[in-house]
């Protein structure tokens, strides 16, 4: 009775507020919950309009895959789809980003885009998951608690790629049954670890998704996760309170010497370094080490020693690289990279960094075989990385035994991941575009594009046919920092797709409502070139995109 109340009135609702389309139709949306696929319960309510959505939609809340997990702890893939009123026949499946475990509202948001940008608002039905694990169910455990599922093969394979294995095929179900028509059009869109998952996809499944937009992924994941170990033993040597180790001011400092020496190679000072290249090989940090104790902006030698060898990345003892190095780049002052790396602003966390809290429990918990069970308190996650041993647990990553039959490097990345290909990914048509920030603490742009360079190699220069590489110079994990973070990757992915139409440069913009840009910074737009390119001012007003263009080092 209850049920058949609330179905009424959202009828009488939608016909208050009226609708010009046959898909705000609440009926076909609670014929819905008839529809559910074997094993899946849904719960279904018409939405009106909203500050995020421009339409009408009907939003599907599921639980599948329920089980007990062989740590007896219990298991479920839990999603929302949202079905537009405006539906273009379009699906994109939103990849979510860090440790999962929470459903995110299925809007197809990604960095750059504007309210109205979004996946939802183009046109798409939008599905979103937990990733096949609940974050909240192990609250007891403090700060580890959202990462322990880490201790069953399955939801780690889940977290991997497995999630959307089994949901993709569920949630298209749904879409096709409220629609009453095939989709046209699939796409995959996530950044940071949700990146990661497109990139899986693209090998792994590469018939599921036409195109794929791909945000600063987390593509060698576990090996990314060394870095965290790397920083905090870096940064102690310095002071064993890490957050007094670097101060802002350091950090300010070091950003001005970098534009100091690079800011003009791309043709103007603008405080954005757009010739990110040719920046590595001009900056030299070395020289910003003080030489006497009068000295200003300079840096002691003990805190210089510490960001080179951050920058270095990980290494074992016989000088081996265990994940990649990281650029020189503006962004080092932004609030973002200082949270990831040195300080947050979380009194929950005792105010240590990302790195520390989320950083240290993936690593101990899902990205090593077997698993070390660190409680969740910041000194014992902090300590655990400073005891991080290079030459005997990062092996781990790679490792398994008879409760792990895959390795944590072969579960969250992709079976060509040192030699990639994406043959089949090309064969049926697909399309990806990838951007990353040049500052981001948490994944470093230098690994995104050796991936893109080993992928052109690999396919003898063919690689832009079918995925195009964005660099984002200042931008750090996410929007922020100094640069020109306001821009629409998506629009130009489904003209490639639906229209063939291959993107070129994307016209960047930078935020009024951003406090770390520049004042000259301020009402700037910039092209961003596809990888290799950069944007070079040729001549004009230095405010606007149309006065560079982009080219190439030779």
């Amino acid at each position: 009775m209850k049920a058949r109340l609330i179905y009424l009135a959202q009828v009488i609702v939608l016909f208050v507020l009226g609708s010009s389309s046959v898909y705000a139709d609440p009926s076909r949306c609670h014929a819905l919950l008839e529809n559910a696929p074997e094993g899946v319960n849904i719960t279904t309510l018409m939405m009106s309009p909203d500050r995020e959505v421009n339409s009408s939609y009907c939003k599907v809340t599921g639980v599948m895959a329920q089980r007990i997990g062989s740590d007896g702890k219990f298991y479920s893939i839990q999603f929302e789809l949202r079905l537009p009123n405006n539906w273009q026949g379009r699906f994109a499946y939103q990849f979510n980003g860090g440790v999962d475990g929470d459903v995110k509202p299925a809007l197809g948001k990604i960095t750059g885009l504007v309210n109205s940008e979004y996946a939802i608002n183009q046109g798409f039905a939008v599905v979103s998951s937990n990733g096949g694990h609940d974050g909240k169910a192990n609250s007891e455990l403090g700060l580890t608690g959202g990462v322990v599922f880490g201790h069953d093969p399955e939801a780690r394979r889940d977290y991997g790629y497995g999630a959307v294995q089994k949901l993709n095929p569920v949630a298209r179900s749904l879409v096709e049954i409220y629609y009453q028509s095939p989709i046209k059009y699939s796409y995959g869109l996530g950044q940071s670890n949700g990146g990661r998952m497109a990139m899986v996809a693209a090998s792994r499944f590469p018939k599921m998704f036409d195109g794929l937009l791909v945000g600063y992924p987390g593509f060698n994941l576990p090996r990314a996760a060394l870095q965290h170990a790397w920083d905090i033993q870096a940064l102690y040597r310095v002071n064993d309170d890490i957050s007094q180790a670097l101060t802002q001011r350091d950090l300010d400092m070091f950003a001005k010497r970098i534009l100091d020496q690079c800011d003009a190679l791309d043709g103007i000072n603008d405080d954005m370094i757009f010739a990110a290249d040719a920046c590595q090989q001009v900056f030299e940090p070395k020289a910003l080490v003080c030489k006497g104790k009068f000295d200003k902006n300079c840096l002691p030698l003990h805190k210089l020693g510490a960001l080179i060898r951050m920058h270095l990345g990980p290494h074992n003892s016989h000088d081996q690289a265990l994940y990649t190095s990281w650029p020189y780049d503006t962004g080092i002052r932004s609030k973002n990279w200082r949270m990831w790396k040195v300080e947050s602003e979380v009194p929950a966390w005792g105010n240590k960094p990302i790195s520390v809290v989320m950083g240290a429990g993936a690593l101990a918990h899902i990205f090593t075989t077997p698993y070390t069970n660190v409680s969740g308190d910041v000194y014992s996650l902090e300590n655990y990385l400073l005891h991080f041993d290079f030459d005997k647990d990062a092996p781990k990553i790679y490792a398994i035994n008879r409760q792990f039959k895959e390795s944590a490097m072969t579960t969250m990345t992709t079976p060509d991941a040192a030699k990639p290909k994406l043959t089949q990914f090309k064969k049926y048509g697909g399309k990806m575009i990838i951007f990353h920030g040049n500052s981001d603490p948490a994944f470093s742009v230098k690994d995104t594009a050796r991936w893109y360079d080993f992928l052109n190699f690999t396919l003898v220069g063919k690689a832009p046919e079918f995925v195009r590489f964005y660099r984002v110079p200042g931008m750090p994990h996410g929007q922020g920092g100094p640069s020109a973070d306001q821009f629409n990757m998506l629009r130009p992915l489904v003209a490639w797709v639906e229209r063939k139409q291959s993107p070129q440069e994307i016209i960047a913009a930078t935020r009024a409502d951003n406090p770390e840009i520049t004042a000259r910074m301020a009402g700037m737009t910039r092209p961003l070139c596809p990888y290799p390119a950069y944007a070079k001012y040729h001549e004009g007003n230095f405010l606007k995109a149309s006065s560079f263009q982009c080219v190439v080092t030779k």
